[in-house]
């Protein structure tokens, strides 16, 4: 079974997922943190002889969620933190938006929720990765906002950043998210609309929270 809440970079999703997992004792699934570790290859890919497909391809990319945190591995290393780097942030929307990484790492999600009950966030996982989830809810928030976030939670990482930059990569995400050719950004036609910009947190989760206990297998309540 898999709940999905898709939104633009820096909404609150993957903080919201993951409050919503441990609350409620269920898998989190964090596609954004998948198509990173890609990106990362990308880059990687750049000083290589190799081709990027045929590195993602040969790579071993594998997760766990664990105590409030996501951890993604790169062939058996842990690049949970290298992956939130600019630089990453700054070319991840260009390589998903490719089709080809799109189907891998499509795969490796399909492949895993088979398992247990997920929450998972993206961009379009309503809408082209699992048009048949059992609940789908969209996440937006005014841009100032989520820069402010996302500039928080880089500087609870130790991670460094400017309010301005931070404003103009989710500027530029929102624009190539939305408006690339293979599966754009967009509310999916039965999903749930929750505008966060004036919520706290607690909210945000509480109020999602409380309409995915309503659909859960009995074991889970």
């Amino acid at each position: 079974m898999i709940v999905v809440i898709d939104g633009p970079a820096g909404s609150g999703k993957s903080s919201t997922a993951r409050a919503i997992a441990e609350r409620l004792q269920i898998q989190f699934l964090d596609s954004g943190a998948l198509y990173r570790v890609a990106t990362l290859v990308y880059l990687e890919s750049l000083d290589s002889r190799a081709s990027f497909f045929d590195r993602l391809k040969e790579s071993d990319i594998s997760f766990y969620f664990k105590s409030k945190k996501f951890h993604s591995f790169l062939n058996g290393v842990d690049v949970s933190e290298e992956i939130r780097k600019m630089e990453v942030s700054n070319n991840v929307s260009k390589v998903a938006s490719h089709p080809d990484v799109r189907a891998h790492i499509n795969s490796l999600m399909h492949a895993e929720v088979e398992k247990d009950v997920y929450i998972a966030d993206g961009r379009d996982l309503g809408t082209a990765v699992f048009p048949d989830a059992t609940l789908k809810f969209f996440m937006v928030a005014d841009l100032e906002e989520r820069a402010k976030r996302r500039l928080a939670e880089m500087k609870e990482e130790g991670l460094e950043a400017s309010l301005k930059k931070i404003k103009e990569n989710l500027a530029a995400r929102d624009h190539a998210d939305s408006n690339r050719k293979s599966d754009p950004l967009k509310q999916a036609e039965d999903a749930i609309l929750i505008n966060t910009s004036e919520l706290t947190f607690e909210e945000q989760v509480s109020q999602i929270a409380e309409r995915i206990r309503q659909i859960l297998p009995e074991n889970n309540h």
